[in-house]
């Protein structure tokens, strides 16, 4: 066989079907920054990359990964109405309500967003997602300070699916939020209320009466909760066993509440004064 009949047999790359084969299975496996470089190396590869963000359900860049420009941002995901999961900590820096709502608008599928440490959002943002992602199961609000009680009620009257949130260093929070979120989302399985001087013990029995499938609480730094509460955790949730509990100064000793024979259940709570 000549050279040019081995020419024509060959197969190529992009010879094979974009939509069923090079999207589905192999460019899923690369890191987003390496698809952003594959997009300059040709007007094929540009257009087949495009195909793939617009088909993707994960937006999510390595924590070590370099910042993303606004302009990247936008339009990696003008074109996509499927995402599920979505995470901003690379554009945490400058990311804004005028980016992320019309993102938010068009993908009403996402079931995992991380907002955290998005200093430039507004509780604009929150509403948004508690209105377009019904399906929201993951929320990420960690040192969100603008988070404020209007916000997470909408988000706890439209999100009852919620199985997990961050709200740490949210200090614009006080009991009456968190014990509405509790009565809206009891399916919550983890939940953070970390950093919040607000919160007393009226969020966390709440919590406790609510939510019976909890698994972790964090109140590291919650200072106005006492150590009755925390007893009434133990308690009220009669079929709860932590891995770990940290109280330092907590006056009673969890062990003897464990002891109980409560239920095998991997639970984790950590209270750090």
């Amino acid at each position: 066989m000549d050279e040019e009949a081995k020419m024509r047999t060959r197969c190529h790359l992009l010879d094979l079907p974009w939509e069923d084969v090079l999207v589905p299975h192999i460019l899923c496996y690369l890191p987003l920054q390496h698809l952003v470089s594959l997009q300059r190396v040709s007007k094929q590869f540009h257009n087949l990359i495009k195909v793939y963000l617009s088909n993707c359900r994960t937006f999510h860049l390595s924590p070590t990964s370099p910042c993303i420009p606004r302009e990247a941002f936008c339009s990696m995901l003008k074109d996509n109405k499927v995402l599920q999961n979505l995470s901003l900590q690379n554009c945490s820096d400058w990311v804004s309500d005028k980016e992320l709502l019309p993102v938010i608008g068009q993908n009403q599928h996402l079931q995992r967003v991380d907002m955290s440490g998005c200093a430039c959002l507004t509780r604009h943002s929150l509403v948004a997602v508690s209105l377009s992602c019904m399906h929201l199961q993951h929320l990420g609000l960690a040192h969100c300070e603008w988070v404020d009680s209007l916000s997470l009620r909408s988000l706890a009257d439209h999100c009852g699916g919620l199985q997990s949130i961050d709200l740490t260093a949210c200090r614009q929070l006080k009991d009456d939020a968190i014990c509405y979120l509790a009565k809206k989302c009891s399916n919550l399985r983890s939940l953070s209320l970390a950093v919040n001087a607000n919160i007393t013990d009226e969020s966390v029995e709440e919590v406790a009466k609510n939510c019976r499938g909890l698994e972790q609480l964090d109140l590291t730094g919650c200072l106005r909760v006492r150590n009755q509460s925390i007893r009434s955790i133990f308690h009220l949730m009669a079929w709860f066993t932590p891995s770990a509990v940290c109280c330092p100064q907590a006056e009673f000793a969890p062990r003897e509440l464990l002891l109980k024979g409560f239920r095998d259940r991997p639970a984790s709570f950590c209270w750090l004064c």
